[in-house]
């Protein structure tokens, strides 16, 4: 198999970091182009109503940041992390970027097919126990549904070793 183009899924941790550091190496070994993804969760807020403030009583109608707003400055951390990473890592690599909203996994198989990649490349936030079964892992669903290879980079904290 030949690796041409490597999808790499980042997010705002070093765990994305460290996976992407890894990615744009085998990237420049096999002089494959480079992908990046970050996807944007949907942000759950709360319905504001007419109804009283449980502190002062008062009406709360109007309080909040309209979803557009946030769709916007969620789009705006997105492409920071992107610049932030290909500043950091590309060197003079031509990288394409996409910004999905939705579902991690599902934004992250969805990206891979657009850009018809040979590998992804993710990190691994390492949960385990309550705190995994709860979150879910969006790693094990890339590989459980993935139709290419998946590089999946643990990260140790320094010190837990």
């Amino acid at each position: 198999m030949m690796i041409q183009k490597i999808l790499i899924a980042i997010d705002e941790s070093k765990h994305s970091e460290h996976a992407a550091e890894y990615g744009f190496d085998i990237a420049r070994k096999f002089n494959a182009a480079v992908g990046l993804v970050n996807i944007i969760e949907p942000a759950i807020m709360p319905q504001m109503t007419a109804t009283a403030d449980p502190i002062m009583g008062m009406p709360m109608q109007g309080v909040g940041i309209e979803e557009m707003e946030l769709m916007d400055i969620q789009k705006n951390q997105s492409e920071n992390i992107v610049d932030r990473i290909i500043n950091k890592l590309a060197g003079d690599m031509p990288v394409t970027h996409f910004t999905e909203f939705g579902s991690t996994a599902d934004g992250i198989i969805k990206c891979s097919k657009e850009f018809k990649a040979n590998l992804i490349v993710l990190g691994t936030h390492s949960r385990t126990g309550l705190d995994r079964l709860f979150m879910g892992s969006v790693a094990e669903h890339v590989v459980r549904h993935s139709e290419v290879p998946v590089l999946v980079v643990p990260f140790k904290e320094s010190g837990s070793q």
